[in-house]
């Protein structure tokens, strides 16, 4: 059982939390946090814009810090899992990989991709494994998509469109600040952008159009293109004015001989959804059987993958820094697209 050490017990930490409870290769043994009330267990203020609100916790089997130096120094911990706001992700990655521990780290693994690079690059130096949580390839209907791909069941891939949308994120502050969250980009696009990457490999354009809120993009399209001039990938995303309807997110993906189709939201009353469908070219719908509907069950597999890679099993390619700091390039150059109404090439 690999024991870790929870770094941050704000929402991303609590959904981690929660998966943590269902892994059977991973436990939490530890955490670190400045509030007392949190030391102590009670996690009741905690919320986001999906799962169940913060509980009050038994913490009494685990080693509690009011001090990250403090979780750093314990020597029964072996990977670090950082969920603090972005700004702080690279320096506590940092900190962790220098006092000899694997990390697994929340997306964004930095605010920008040299930042993200540079941290690669000081895992590699340290022999520790620098996992990023990007979560959504580990969702099961995304999950379908690239298995799919991989083993080329429908032939090649072609045609990708997604769509990544959140109500106003009230419980994230500062958030289009470039230097401590990022705006839509970096804290909610780049999950698309990563699994553009993961699904077609590095786009070799990308062209984007939308709007500026605080010089950071509010809402904005983008087309990303590849080498091989079949292939095309699309993507939109933006914070809607209205509460009502917290998160939504979706796909098509046509490959050469079928087309993949998924779609969900949750509303203030509720949620709704377009279960995954598979198109075949030759005609009919196919309703593939997949575990859904439980977002955290997708961060459990995530955590169980991270797990394995520390084991010393290979490492699972949707938790691979490179790939997350690809993302990020990806999103800058996005920015500039839209910023300076052009086409940037990678």
């Amino acid at each position: 059982m690999v024991r870790v050490g929870l770094v941050g017990i704000g929402f991303m930490g609590w959904i981690h939390y929660l998966a943590y409870q269902r892994s059977q290769r991973a436990e939490v043994t530890a955490f670190v946090s400045r509030d007392a009330k949190k030391r102590a267990g009670d996690w009741r203020g905690i919320h986001g814009n999906f799962g169940p609100p913060g509980e009050q916790i038994d913490v009494g089997s685990m080693s509690v810090y009011a001090e990250l130096e403090q979780l750093l120094q314990d020597p029964a911990i072996d990977l670090v899992d950082v969920c603090l706001p972005p700004h702080l992700h690279a320096s506590v990655v940092r900190e962790a990989l220098a006092a000899g521990k694997h990390v697994l780290c929340e997306k964004p693994l930095a605010l920008d991709a040299e930042d993200a690079k540079a941290l690669v690059d000081a895992a590699t130096e340290a022999n520790r494994r620098l996992m990023v949580a990007q979560v959504l390839p580990f969702m099961s209907e995304f999950a379908y998509v690239l298995a799919a791909a991989r083993e080329q069941r429908f032939g090649r891939v072609l045609l990708g469109r997604f769509r990544r949308v959140i109500g106003p994120p009230d419980w994230i502050p500062d958030f289009y600040d470039p230097r401590r969250v990022g705006g839509p980009l970096v804290d909610l696009h780049v999950h698309d952008a990563h699994f553009i990457r993961l699904l077609f490999g590095m786009p070799e354009r990308v062209t984007s159009r939308g709007s500026l809120f605080e010089n950071e993009p509010q809402y904005f399209e983008s087309i990303f293109e590849f080498r091989d001039p079949q292939q095309l990938a699309a993507a939109t995303s933006d914070v809607t004015a209205s509460p009502g309807r917290p998160f939504t997110h979706g796909f098509e993906v046509h490959f050469e001989e079928a087309v993949m189709h998924f779609e969900w939201a949750s509303y203030t009353d509720g949620g709704a959804s377009m279960p995954l469908v598979v198109l075949p070219r030759t005609g009919g719908v196919e309703r593939p059987t997949i575990d859904g509907g439980d977002p955290v069950t997708a961060f459990t597999a995530e955590i169980e993958a991270a797990a394995a890679a520390v084991a010393g099993e290979p490492l699972d390619p949707a938790l691979d820094g490179l790939l997350a700091a690809d993302a990020l390039r990806l999103c800058a150059a996005q920015a500039e697209s839209i910023r300076q109404r052009s086409t940037v090439t990678l």
